[in-house]
């Protein structure tokens, strides 16, 4: 279901039992965020559990808003400029979604007010040094999977994964390079600059066709020229 003006608009709005004037938009397979400029920046929370969102992102700037809850979803990248547009989030819980990659948690470490985390039942709950590479990226954090964050934790996090001048140090960089593969712009192209259906496209059709890629702002709309790109189309 689109997340549209009028979905927003006559979605329940409530009390919720931390005090938290909370929107709920869950259990409507919800496939991408957006227009959410229609709440008007009135909630303290918004529950998106259990839809069918792909992307953590395309907010618009949302100052009130702290705790987003987006269990139960597909979620496997999170926008690394979101933090410009919900600048005081604190709480986010991701569970069950598709997060592979300690790499592809970097987008938090810009929350400079995220204190409660939650993971559960993703892949990259089953990374090594998951933990402590969370404790080492987001300082700020409380709480990590419901289970607080004890001093030891930080300081063996420091330790593994600080220089003596308390910069990422190799091992770090290493994690935060890797990352979950997704389409990338120009890769159902073959060498020879042919999409999957073997039409030639020339080198100014290509172009055309990336920069569309680069320009898209929903999920449908990138899935769309894909679509074009691997038949060897050109989008209109």
């Amino acid at each position: 279901m689109k997340l549209t003006t009028d979905l927003i608009n006559e979605s329940p709005s409530h009390i919720n039992p931390l005090k938290d004037r909370e929107l709920v938009l869950r259990d409507l397979k919800i496939p991408v965020i957006e227009n959410l400029g229609a709440t008007k920046d009135l909630n303290d929370a918004i529950d998106f559990t259990n839809n069918d969102l792909r992307v953590l992102g395309n907010f618009p700037r949302l100052i009130r808003l702290q705790h987003l809850y987006l269990s139960n979803n597909r979620i496997h990248h999170i926008d690394s400029h979101m933090h410009e547009f919900v600048p005081n989030l604190t709480t986010l819980i991701l569970n069950n979604n598709a997060i592979g990659e300690l790499g592809d948690l970097e987008a938090l470490a810009n929350f400079k007010r995220l204190t409660y985390l939650s993971l559960l039942d993703n892949p990259v709950t089953k990374k090594q040094y998951y933990r402590l590479y969370l404790i080492h990226k987001l300082p700020k954090l409380r709480v990590i999977d419901f289970v607080k964050i004890k001093q030891a934790e930080r300081e063996e996090a420091a330790q593994l994964f600080q220089t003596e001048d308390g910069k990422d140090n190799a091992l770090a960089q290493s994690i935060a390079d890797t990352k979950t593969k997704t389409f990338e712009v120009g890769s159902a192209l073959n060498q020879n600059g042919q999409g999957a259906g073997g039409t030639r496209l020339t080198q100014e059709e290509q172009l055309k066709i990336k920069e569309a890629l680069k320009q898209a702002t929903s999920l449908d709309e990138i899935s769309r020229l894909e679509r074009l790109l691997k038949a060897g189309q050109i989008p209109k």
